[in-house]
């Protein structure tokens, strides 16, 4: 007689999409200022459709951090992904990063967008995630705002080190930002009465003591596909955790405007192989289990 050792299941992990365009993001924002953005073309309405599209193929739901920016300018779009069963987050208005902003201005971005983002879908918004991960020590004030703008959680920490973005002393997974008696935030556990708010970190890999990039973006179109499911995989399995990946719809689009004088080093992290995102996608929704952040945090039961 054998006996078989019974296997755990797989676990969840938490699927979000940055939406904003091509020409929003950081690295190009020395040659792509606001100023400039209503004469450009606007190709994150097709993207992001064909991100919905996969999607349903699969029959995942994910979270969606939206710029009010998109929302404004596509409310259709924004009514579409809601009413497919995924999850509407912030991603802020403009896509400014936090430290480029006075803290009144951030202020008036975070709730702009939030009540953008309600008014358009009829939902409410729990999460908020910063443009390029820009929460810092610099910038640990936004807690207290979000707070106080009504949101729910957070999933603005990268916890590795990067010159746009990066906390890499905060730990990996989800857990609460708090206020300590010094007025500053903290990663730990919330006591009755203190200030605190959800965190939900971007996924990192820990190797020889350094957190690692893994879960999306240009490192998901950097390293070969093999190499990423294994570092989630060793996450699902090592650490027994579940993963936080994220994705933007113009890195499904290797058609897109090519943006003239932003370097070679803004060029290189934007275009590199976009022609396999897709295709690796759809190998990631095969490979893993996914569902929204709110889902995944036990909000939606709250």
């Amino acid at each position: 007689m054998t006996t078989q050792c019974k296997q755990s299941a797989p676990l969840t992990n938490l699927l979000s999409i940055d939406v904003e365009d091509y020409f929003q993001v950081s690295a190009f924002e020395k040659v792509s200022p606001p100023t400039s953005w209503e004469e450009r073309e606007w190709r994150f309405e097709a993207n992001t459709e064909r991100v919905l599209e996969l999607l349903e193929d699969s029959g995942v739901h994910a979270t969606f951090f939206v710029l009010s920016w998109v929302a404004e300018r596509c409310p259709a779009l924004i009514q579409r992904l809601v009413a497919a069963g995924h999850e509407l987050a912030s991603h802020g208005h403009g896509h400014r990063r936090i430290n480029t902003l006075s803290r009144d201005e951030f202020r008036a971005d975070i709730r702009h967008a939030k009540q953008h983002l309600e008014q358009v879908s009829g939902t409410e918004v729990w999460g908020y995630r910063a443009p390029s991960y820009s929460i810092s020590r610099q910038t640990s004030w936004a807690f207290d705002e979000l707070i106080e703008a009504g949101y729910r959680y957070d999933s603005s920490i990268f916890p590795m080190r990067h010159d746009f973005y990066g906390m890499s002393d905060w730990p990996r997974f989800a857990g609460f930002a708090i206020k300590d008696e010094q007025g500053g935030w903290q990663a730990g556990e919330p006591t009755d009465g203190q200030a605190c708010l959800r965190e939900l970190p971007i996924s990192t890999l820990r190797l020889a003591g350094k957190n690692l990039p893994i879960a999306g973006g240009g490192y998901f179109r950097l390293l070969p596909y093999c190499v990423t499911r294994w570092g989630l995989q060793r996450i699902n399995q090592q650490d027994g955790q579940p993963f936080v990946f994220y994705l933007h719809p113009w890195e499904f689009d290797p058609s897109q405007p090519r943006m003239q004088g932003a370097g070679w080093k803004s060029n290189f992290r934007h275009y590199l192989n976009l022609n396999k995102t897709q295709p690796r996608f759809k190998k990631l929704l095969e490979d893993f289990n996914f569902s929204t952040i709110r889902d995944g945090l036990g909000l939606a039961q709250t």
